[in-house]
């Protein structure tokens, strides 16, 4: 009943008009306006951080004295198989990434939803940014989403690059990145008229004097005519060498305008804005190195900020604390997992059916038990080895 007593806000016809006359609308219109989120380069770089985290898992971890242990319960269950109804995990993650670098600019808003029952969380669910906005007030600010005023408390609110002005508040790339995509569009339409050749003439025909035949578009064509044109394809032409020269011009390549140049500038430039390495857009070749120092920063970054947001906005144990584990996306060779994980066996420091995990075998119900070299023994046990006392117990 409150949705009928509403009344209809009135847009201001002052404002719209003057939006609608603006110099930047009209460019925008004109000269063919690509949202930044339809640019390639900017979608491919978005894409890859967003699905590499979407791919961790999340952990619930609790601190006791012998170190950090993972915890497994409904509420872990609830964050790392379906936090949302309609979506995976891996789509929730997706989503928030997503934007947290382009459409949210910065931020990104999940409602909390309670089961009235049982007072467990019953969704999380995302709000889509373009109806978020954000209201400072003298106790801190507000979210407003499709005209309801939810309270921080109410909402996880996730957050990159703070605002020097108001901290609460997340800041994207939409600014820096606007010129430098607006650089790359006008590169791809260059191209297209260049790789069309539909400014260059096939032929240019050089004549001996200028002549008033010349001097018209009839007369151009009436030469034309005369000697060039043949009424079956691929016939030679008969021209006379004193009067005429034919000369075939290649069309110019990338290369000769510069634009190859100018295009992996902006696309390194785009890449290190958003912090992948520029190989994902087809400049360079693959590194593994680099692509690890990737994942080891900002994968983890926004890892970090995931992951310490959902502790403050969740939990209230200060012993339970949420992680993102990025084992599994790091570039790893099979005989480096098997160099590394042998060796912890070795030391006794894995189960041998752990090392299997890590290669995606199944577990074996022989290789549970923990093994141990016979000289791997306590420090303090050092002198009770037989081979120290001269042998007198020859028991074995």
């Amino acid at each position: 009943m409150k949705f009928f007593g509403r009344k209809k806000q009135q847009r201001s016809i002052n404002s719209a008009v003057q939006a609608l006359a603006s110099v930047e609308f009209y460019d925008m219109v004109a000269n063919g306006y690509i949202k930044l989120s339809d640019n390639p380069e900017v979608k491919i770089a978005v894409d890859k951080i967003a699905d590499l985290v979407s791919n961790m898992t999340i952990h619930l971890m609790e601190n006791t004295d012998k170190g950090d242990k993972r915890v497994k319960n409904e509420l872990s269950r609830k964050l790392d198989i379906n936090p949302y109804k309609y979506m995976t995990r891996k789509g929730w993650i997706y989503k928030i990434v997503s934007d947290l670098l382009l459409y949210g600019d910065g931020n990104s808003v999940v409602h909390i939803g309670i089961d009235k029952q049982t007072t467990f969380i019953k969704d999380l669910t995302p709000f889509q940014m373009s109806g978020v906005s954000f209201k400072e007030n003298k106790d801190g600010y507000l979210i407003e989403y499709n005209d309801t005023i939810y309270t921080p408390d109410e909402v996880i609110h996730f957050a990159i690059n703070p605002d020097p002005n108001y901290p609460f508040k997340g800041t994207g790339y939409r600014v820096a990145l606007r010129e430098i995509t607006k650089n790359l569009q006008q590169a791809t339409k260059t191209k297209n008229s260049f790789m069309s050749g539909k400014y260059m003439p096939n032929v240019i025909v050089k004549v001996d004097a200028m002549n008033d035949e010349l001097a018209s578009v009839e007369g151009r064509e009436s030469v034309k005519d005369k000697y060039l044109k043949s009424t079956n394809a691929g016939e030679p032409w008969i021209i006379p060498a004193e009067l005429l020269e034919v000369e075939q011009i290649k069309p110019l390549s990338l290369t000769d305008i510069a634009i190859n140049e100018s295009v992996e500038i902006d696309k390194k430039t785009v890449a290190g804005l958003l912090g992948v390495p520029a190989f994902f857009m087809g400049v360079g070749t693959f590194n593994k190195d680099e692509y690890n120092n990737f994942i080891n920063t900002r994968i983890m970054s926004i890892a970090q900020v995931i992951a310490q947001t959902l502790t403050r906005d969740l939990l209230f144990s200060p012993k339970w604390y949420f992680k993102l584990n990025p084992r599994s996306l790091y570039s790893y060779a099979l005989t480096e997992l098997v160099t590394a994980g042998g060796s912890m066996v070795n030391m006794n420091a894995m189960r041998r059916n752990e090392l299997r995990d890590w290669v995606g075998l199944d577990p074996d119900d022989e290789m549970e038990e923990l093994i141990v070299l016979e000289n791997y023994v306590p420090a303090g046990q050092l002198g009770d080895q037989e081979k120290l006392k001269g042998g007198e117990n020859t028991n074995e």
